[in-house]
């Protein structure tokens, strides 16, 4: 794979790369079932006899498609980033750095994008604490919400990302349905992959968690002692839960961690959502390991595709 970016004929910012063409055992080797699947290299015929004509030519050849929810799906790594920075500011308020080029405010998008999207709370909670050098102690489970601790800023976030969910409801981005419309049309299983407890209350509240065979949340990675992004053990599960192999399966992730989770584990096609649209946010996306970056998911479909 090279590293050259550019714009392709579908106007995706992306790079010059050969397809997976996995070897016959690679199901074996990633855990994967291989039974009843196309073999290796060879997309297989969609249920409904279409051409998948409707996709980009970067889809075509893949036989399942993973999702990131927040900020791929729904609109909610807005509310993440919002109840993070005020978690985060009283913190630095409260335990300012010795150093004060350190004590300036949560940044909403450079901070959110390097130190907290795609990672649990505690690990986004630590990653920032300790980039800031804040004075707190790590902690212990089940300190409440505060800002004494990392667990216990953790815990302010979520207090305030759930108080926040029994609001207005969260939607899913029309071109994200658009995508998961003609997927599904196509016959091409869905998995949905998150770090957050709330995944499944979110796709239902958005109404689309009826597109995925399978979702893989925070609770299932709790449950399974499943370490997080950039560690791919996240999206491997859901693609194992479809029965395929990663190197058939693409990835669709915003977070920088989620990208490069998807090119450590070998996914066969992994697709970065630039969302910010920053001078630097989509070729940083490319550097941890997107093939392509699209600004909505609706790019993903070639110009007068139906839903």
């Amino acid at each position: 794979m090279t590293a050259d970016a550019g714009i392709n004929g579908f106007g995706l910012v992306g790079r010059t790369y050969p397809r997976a063409t996995p070897d016959k055992d690679d199901g074996a080797a990633t855990g994967a079932a291989k039974d009843g699947h196309a073999p290796p290299g060879i997309a297989p015929v969609p249920r409904h006899g279409t051409a998948r004509s409707g996709l980009v030519p970067e889809l075509r050849a893949v036989q399942a498609v993973v999702l990131d929810t927040d900020g791929v799906i729904t609109d909610s790594a807005r509310v993440h980033a919002a109840t993070w920075k005020t978690a985060f500011d009283a913190c630095l308020r409260e335990h300012p750095p010795e150093d004060r080029r350190q004590r300036a405010p949560f940044d909403l998008q450079r901070d959110y994008l390097r130190y907290v999207d795609g990672k649990s709370r505690l690990d986004g909670a630590t990653s920032f604490l300790m980039a800031r050098g804040v004075p707190v102690p790590a902690g212990a489970p089940g300190d409440p919400p505060g800002t004494g601790t990392v667990v216990a800023v953790a815990a302010l976030k979520e207090q305030l990302y759930s108080e926040r969910l029994r609001g207005p409801g969260i939607d899913a981005y029309p071109g994200s349905v658009r995508l998961l419309n003609a997927l599904r049309s196509e016959g091409i299983p869905l998995a949905a992959a998150s770090a957050s407890h709330h995944a499944r209350e979110l796709l239902t509240r958005a109404g689309v968690l009826h597109f995925f065979a399978e979702l893989v949340d925070g609770g299932e990675a709790a449950r399974l002692r499943l370490p997080g992004k950039p560690d791919p053990a996240l999206f491997v599960e859901a693609a194992r839960r479809l029965h395929v192999a990663v190197a058939r399966t693409a990835v669709v992730e915003d977070a920088l961690a989620g990208v490069e989770a998807g090119r450590r584990g070998g996914f066969g096609l992994v697709i970065g959502v630039d969302r910010a649209g920053g001078p630097d946010t989509g070729a940083d996306l490319l550097r941890h390991g997107a093939d392509l970056v699209v600004r909505d998911l609706a790019d993903l479909l070639l110009p007068g595709t139906e839903d």
